[in-house]
């Protein structure tokens, strides 16, 4: 078990938690370990997270295999708690603020191909540690995007609530809450990927972008 709290502090420390918990049911295999420019995505996002000096783990289910560029990259898993099974990213979201009591939670999907530096910097430049959380507005529908968002270490008494109303969607927990919101600094920075024909597309457009 993971148990290193940070001294108290006004603006407490972030640990990034990479979400790898879904069984990617439309997508066949491990998002994790899809290939981008001879990189897996978890690789590609571990790189950016060592730029800025920000330490990692991968949120998985239990029972689950970690994703082979985990093992490869030597990141610490943190497996859903035994009564937050099947619930989702937010399962594994309560599981780490409970194991990394006292850190802010830099959430990361683990399917966001175009995710760069830019909009991670921004992200902790513009960080409001009294709100539940900071994220971007999406680019598609202006609502919250929660996962590439930091969530705040106060906030895991509002997300255990939420969970105990029935509420089990980060997003609606953000839309409900005290969240300061940012817009993208790239309108395609947190575009996922969810099907085969998504990502034959997402590695096209990154051709592309080079």
């Amino acid at each position: 078990m993971l148990n290193s709290t940070p001294k108290t502090s006004a603006k407490p420390p972030v640990h990034a938690l990479l979400l790898a918990g879904g069984r990617s049911k439309r997508m066949g295999r491990d998002k994790a370990d899809l290939l981008y420019e001879g990189r897996t995505q978890l690789e590609r996002t571990l790189e950016l997270l060592a730029q800025l000096n920000i330490p990692a783990s991968l949120s998985i289910r239990d029972g689950q295999s970690l994703p082979k560029s985990a093992v490869n990259a030597g990141v610490s898993p943190i497996y859903d708690h035994p009564n937050l099974q099947n619930i989702g990213p937010l399962g594994g979201m309560i599981s780490a603020l409970t194991e990394l009591s006292g850190y802010a939670l830099l959430v990361l999907a683990c399917d966001l191909p175009f995710l760069d530096i830019a909009t991670l910097e921004m992200l902790l430049a513009n960080r409001e540690p009294t709100c539940l959380a900071t994220a971007y507005r999406s680019s598609h529908d202006g609502l919250p995007e929660p996962l590439c968002a930091i969530w705040e270490p106060h906030c895991i008494s509002n997300v255990s609530q939420s969970l105990q109303d029935g509420i089990r969607c980060p997003r609606k927990i953000l839309i409900q809450g005290n969240t300061h919101l940012l817009s993208l600094p790239s309108p395609e920075a947190l575009d996922n990927i969810n099907t085969p024909d998504e990502y034959e597309e997402a590695v096209s457009r990154l051709q592309i972008s080079k």
